[in-house]
């Protein structure tokens, strides 16, 4: 056979499968209609025709279904057997005009139909039922906007009702973030997230798509609770407490424990006591707390402002985070005797800061211009020049 020969045969028995089918489906409704499956003590045509021709359950369903659907519809009935559309198109086209509304009249629902199968010439199943769920817009235009607006109302009080966000400890160190919004939630979610999303301006980028995020989550929350805005929370600014022996800080092996209940290792817990209020307490053998002293800020007011107008946003290399989303850090800890002093911050972003207490990098300040300078771990660069970043300072 030629090329056009094998093409042209495979075209005729396609074409014959589909006319066959839909003597197929003639036969299936009228043995449904004569109730021979529950005469034979089957429970249903599909699992009569399951039992009989061993094909599955779910195969056996959609022959009965489409079997009544064109014996309803005599149109599509029509193109199956000319082999207009095949059998996977007429389900769809079938489920489309069932689905339709029901006051829409017998006319629209056959224009619709019409318009579906002459569709079916250039579209296969897939395509065809996207087209399916634009067809209102099609032969109804004025039903389907009030529809839609109708769907849309309903889908915007089922997410508003069913809103929620939850946070699961673990146990392992990992806290699982799961919840949903509606449409305007999470509009105004990705608003603030987006901007923080962004790959950093460092030379390689080692966060994935999904880390970004989760760090632009933990910024927008933490930039929110440095505000005046948020309410109180008992009586006191939102915040978070973690405790931990004071000599067990200053010998850097101190293990610290959330009010939630989680436990932070000893570099997480230095690291947010770079910025944090202090409060000495005095307690007994059996926790009781015998002496609370007052709070101490360690980078705050006037000293704060002279830090943000020398460093003008994260002092770290490539990075372009502004003031409000940088901690004060100290260069010697306040824990090991540190001064709270200009000459002894430095503006880091919440992401660097980690970087930072890791101890493979290190940041001084330079002598003869008190600028913030780092020096690289040796893998980064083996002569270990120092880097500034120059970012925030162009003119």
């Amino acid at each position: 056979m030629s090329d056009d020969e094998l093409v042209d045969s495979l075209d005729t028995i396609h074409q014959a499968l589909q006319t066959l089918t839909a003597a197929q489906l003639h036969l299936i409704r009228e043995i449904d209609g004569r109730g021979l499956p529950i005469a034979q003590h089957a429970s249903s045509t599909a699992v009569w025709l399951r039992e009989r021709h061993r094909i599955s359950i779910h195969a056996a369903k959609r022959l009965a279904d489409l079997a009544r659907a064109v014996d309803e519809r005599a149109a599509l009935d029509t193109a199956l057997i000319a082999g207009a559309v095949n059998a996977e198109q007429a389900t769809v086209i079938a489920t489309t005009v069932r689905d339709l509304p029901a006051d829409l009249g017998a006319d629209l629902v056959d224009e619709a139909e019409a318009v579906l199968i002459g569709q079916a010439e250039q579209f296969e199943p897939t395509i065809l039922r996207k087209a399916g769920q634009r067809i209102l817009a099609h032969v109804a235009p004025e039903i389907a906007d009030a529809r839609d607006a109708a769907a849309l109302q309903w889908q915007e009080a089922r997410a508003w009702q069913t809103r929620a966000f939850q946070l699961t400890r673990l146990g392992d160190g990992r806290v699982r973030v799961t919840g949903w919004l509606d449409e305007v939630g999470a509009a105004t979610v990705n608003a603030a997230l987006d901007p923080l999303c962004a790959p950093r301006h460092d030379d390689d980028e080692p966060r994935t798509p999904g880390q970004r995020r989760a760090d632009a989550l933990v910024e927008v929350c933490d930039l929110a609770t440095r505000t005046e805005q948020l309410p109180d929370n008992g009586g006191q600014r939102p915040h978070v407490t973690v405790t931990v022996p004071f000599e067990l800080l200053e010998q850097q092996f101190g293990i610290g424990v959330l009010d939630t209940g989680g436990r932070l290792s000893p570099t997480q817990v230095r690291q947010l006591a770079c910025d944090a209020q202090i409060i000495p307490a005095v307690l007994d053998g059996d926790g009781q707390v015998l002496d609370l002293g007052r709070t101490r800020r360690l980078i705050t007011g006037s000293l704060r402002r002279a830090l943000e107008l020398r460093d003008r946003g994260c002092a770290f290399p490539g990075c372009d985070r502004p003031p409000r989303w940088c901690d004060g850090h100290h260069i010697q800890s306040w824990a090991d005797g540190g001064p709270t002093s200009l000459h002894n911050s430095v503006l880091l972003c919440r992401y660097h800061h980690r970087i930072i207490h890791r101890g493979q990098w290190t940041v001084r300040l330079c002598v003869e211009d008190g600028r913030p300078e780092f020096i690289p771990p040796a893998y980064v660069d083996p002569r270990q020049r120092p880097r500034r970043n120059p970012y925030h300072h162009r003119t």
